[in-house]
Order: C-alpha cells, then structure tokens, then sequence
C-alpha cells in the first residue's frame, strides 16, 4: 500500500498525534517504512540534492501522510548519516560520503564485525547454520536480480529494480550475524551503522554494484563459519570488510 493509499486512514483524524495514537502498531511501522523508502529515493535520485531542507510538514504534504511518520522517518535516516538535522535549519540532506567517511565507516567495522563474527562461529547451533545460509541464498538470488536488470524497470519509489532488494539482503547477511554473535553491545553497534544505506546512495551515484564481489566474499564467510573455527571466520569477515572498504572508496 502506497503512502497516499494509507494517507486516506487519517482522513477524519483532528490531529498527527490523534492519527498516530489510532493507528495499530503493525500499521504504523508500515507506514514509517514506506515513508521512509520514499525519502530515501529522493535521495537516491536527486530530488532532494544535498543541503536541500527535508520539511516535515512539507513532505508529509508531498506524500499525503500525517507528520508522525515523517517525523519517524527522518529520525531513522539521521542515524545513518543520510539527513542531517540542526536546531535552526531542522533537516537537511547530507552530502554523499566522501572517501574519508568511508574509510570511517570501514574502520568502524572492521572492529566490530570480525568479533561478531568469531562470537557466532562459537556458539554455533543448527538455528544460526540455517539462517546464515538462508541469508546468504536472498543475497545470492537479489544479486541475480541486480545482474539480469534491464536498466529500464523501477520499484514504486523510482529506484532500480534491484537496488533496495539487493542492498537489503546484503546486509541481512551481517545482521543475521550479529544477531547470534552473543553480544547485546556488538549487536547494536552493528545495527545502527546504516551501512547499506550509504552503499545504495553510492550505486545511485554512478557506483558499480559490487555483487559479484560480494557474493563471493559471503560464499567464503559462510563456509568459515560452517567450518566452526572461530579465527577463521573472524579473517573472512575481515577479508570481505577489507575489501568492501577499498571499493566503497573508490565509488566515494
């Protein structure tokens, strides 16, 4: 259901806040998403250029939604790193990350992901083994999808077909990771991170997926995990960060 579509529920609603608190939590959450991945694709595509103001009664208006979930919306985005928000100037869209940034983020997760990764591979157990290989099977199947793109079909925000599909599997795989690594703390980190954001903004930006590369740095994470030797894992996932890094900077 599109942003208008949803929009129609809050018709006769006297107030966001009246809208928000008659909404069923599922509902709400669905609607945030959906704002959200209209955000996003003007990002993605230039409609809102860097610097550019991100109104909130604006793009309510713009989508015909109330202003809660925009509000929602654009709190999500800031932790990425793809809005920025002053206390005078409200939002802002970011620039795009600078090869600097990158290498940050790359350093940032070089820290924290191999760790991740040698906590799981430890406390391995049939549940993890599925759901990793199930991981790394969307992602193979979305990079599929990104390959056989006709260059022409886009989703219902404008973005390529494969993009949000492509870049969501990918970091599922980290996730699902993180997930079982047994660290509350690294899980979280690792989350908040926004990482396949910043990589859908690059490919936006004339970036080449990398899902070739991708897949096959997966491929061997995977099979370092299934092995069930820790350090082993922990170097392939840094193999993968490491490599991922010198691409993310030459898109940058």
């Amino acid at each position: 259901m599109s942003p208008n579509a949803r929009a129609a529920r809050y018709a006769s609603a006297s107030s966001a806040d009246d809208a928000a608190q008659s909404t069923p939590p599922l509902e709400r959450r669905a609607m945030r998403d959906d704002v959200r991945d209209a955000i996003l694709a003007m990002l993605m595509d230039g409609r809102l250029e860097p610097g550019a103001a991100v109104g909130i009664d604006r793009t309510a208006s713009l989508l015909g939604v109330s202003p809660t979930p925009v509000r929602e919306a654009l709190a999500e985005l800031e932790a990425t790193g793809l809005v920025e928000r002053s206390a005078h100037r409200g939002y802002q869209a970011a620039p795009p990350v600078s090869a600097a940034q990158a290498r940050e983020m790359a350093d940032v997760r070089l820290l924290v992901e191999p760790a991740a990764a040698a906590g799981a591979t430890r406390r391995a157990g049939a549940g993890f083994l599925g759901d990793l290989a199930a991981a790394h099977r969307a992602h193979t199947d979305a990079a599929h999808l990104a390959a056989d793109w006709d260059g022409s079909r886009t989703d219902d925000h404008g973005l390529p077909i494969w993009m949000v599909p492509y870049f969501h599997a990918d970091w599922s795989f980290h996730l699902t990771i993180a997930d079982h690594c047994g660290n509350r703390y690294l899980q979280r980190l690792i989350a908040s991170l926004g990482a396949p954001q910043q990589r859908m903004r690059q490919s936006a930006g004339g970036g080449r997926p990398d899902w070739r590369e991708a897949v096959a740095e997966h491929s061997q994470v995977l099979r370092a995990v299934e092995s069930g030797d820790p350090d082993r894992a922990a170097e392939a996932m840094r193999a993968h960060l490491e490599a991922l890094r010198d691409r993310s900077i030459a898109d940058a």
